[in-house]
């Protein structure tokens, strides 16, 4: 496949495939997800985002909105310029208000369940929807961004049997992050897949490798090298005549001749 499923191949897959999906920081990780098979993929819109698009081609993207970023619904439309930069989907974090906005328009959008990162200071970083109450008001929040147009929504750390009530009630794609495998996708964040995390892991994550070691021994080689070059230098040892271009010393006679 070389270009992107379209939106409507996405929801025709609903209920009949599972699919991978990663948060990538940079193109070299979009590359390495898609040659690994991973066609989901979604980032920052920062000046990464048109590398994303160029080295993952085939991938469905989808970019972030920063939470506060629009006022109106007016600001959120026109923030779908995201898309003519190379995603074909806009997360949004806002309230169906904003959604149906943009989703009047013809956007993509992906709304957010469960926990929300944006958010959590009026819930907390734990797991959203453990009682009858609280998974009530995640199925109610479900509902208003279907009703707003979505076509995509991020459940994060719910229940797995609220996650499976969710992903059979709705026409969204449910967007799994610490829900089992109760979702439409299956999603991570290559920072913990990869371990560039240096952070708090999630309890829904899993590491796979161990890059932060790897940047401290590259940091490390860096500097070595550098103050080798240094030493070099101090010590007369570089440049030696084979780093060095000189003139014929009949041509430098004539230059200063001339000069």
């Amino acid at each position: 496949m070389t270009t992107p499923p379209t939106v409507h191949a996405l929801l025709a897959s609903k209920g009949r495939k599972k699919w991978l999906q990663l948060h990538v920081d940079t193109p070299a990780e979009a590359a390495a997800a898609v040659e690994a098979g991973i066609t989901l993929l979604s980032c920052e819109p920062d000046h990464h985002l048109e590398g994303i698009r160029r080295l993952a081609p085939s991938a469905f993207l989808s970019a972030g909105m920063p939470h506060g970023a629009v006022s109106s619904p007016t600001e959120a439309v026109r923030l779908g310029d995201i898309l003519h930069r190379g995603a074909d989907a806009v997360y949004c974090s806002h309230s169906p208000y904003i959604i149906e906005a943009m989703a009047r328009e013809g956007i993509a959008v992906t709304g957010h369940v469960g926990l929300v990162p944006n958010l959590a200071t009026w819930t907390g970083f734990r797991a959203i929807g453990r009682t009858a109450e609280e998974a009530r008001r995640v199925l109610q929040s479900v509902k208003d961004i279907e009703n707003a147009g979505a076509a995509f929504v991020e459940v994060e750390v719910v229940p797995v049997e609220l996650a499976d009530h969710i992903t059979r009630s709705t026409s969204m794609l449910t967007m799994g992050m610490g829900c089992g495998t109760a979702c439409d996708t299956q999603y991570l964040f290559s920072c913990d897949v990869l371990g560039t995390n240096t952070g708090r892991y999630p309890r829904h994550a899993k590491k796979y490798a161990d890059f932060a070691a790897i940047e401290v021994d590259l940091h490390n080689r860096r500097v070595a090298a550098f103050q080798a070059f240094a030493a070099d230098v101090t010590d007369g040892r570089f440049p030696e005549a084979r780093h060095e271009v000189r003139m014929d010393p009949a041509e430098y006679e004539r230059f200063l001749a001339q000069a």
